[in-house]
């Protein structure tokens, strides 16, 4: 699982899925892969949407909708960059306590069925 430590408040230090917010002049397909680019330097060869989370109260600075998505691209090591001070693969029995809802959305992912990681 390819996760970033957010340099910023809320949850500054803590272990998070790379994110962002969409620009006033994009689409949430492009900001999605701004995002990963610029807080871990990937650029993923596929996307699919994985869900959308609105639970009140998942942001402490209000109410935020996040849409998830589930990235494929080659297998190469990330850098931390913008928001993010560091990027990292994970193993998935070594994450621990994750920002935001961001555990949930783990839960998520890991109930899909495996997808190939060719494009």
């Amino acid at each position: 699982m390819l996760l970033v430590r957010r340099r910023q408040e809320p949850f500054r230090d803590r272990w998070a899925h790379p994110g962002g917010f969409v620009g006033p002049a994009e689409t949430v397909d492009q900001a999605v892969l701004r995002e990963l680019a610029e807080e871990t330097g990937l650029r993923p060869t596929r996307v699919t949407l994985l869900g959308v989370y609105s639970d009140p109260g998942r942001d402490p600075r209000g109410p935020t909708v996040s849409v998830a998505f589930l990235a494929v691209g080659p297998a190469t090591r990330p850098t931390g960059g913008s928001d993010a001070a560091t990027a990292r693969w994970t193993p998935l029995a070594r994450i621990g306590r994750l920002a935001f809802d961001h555990a949930r959305i783990l839960a998520d992912a890991r109930r899909r069925p495996r997808q190939s990681s060719r494009a």
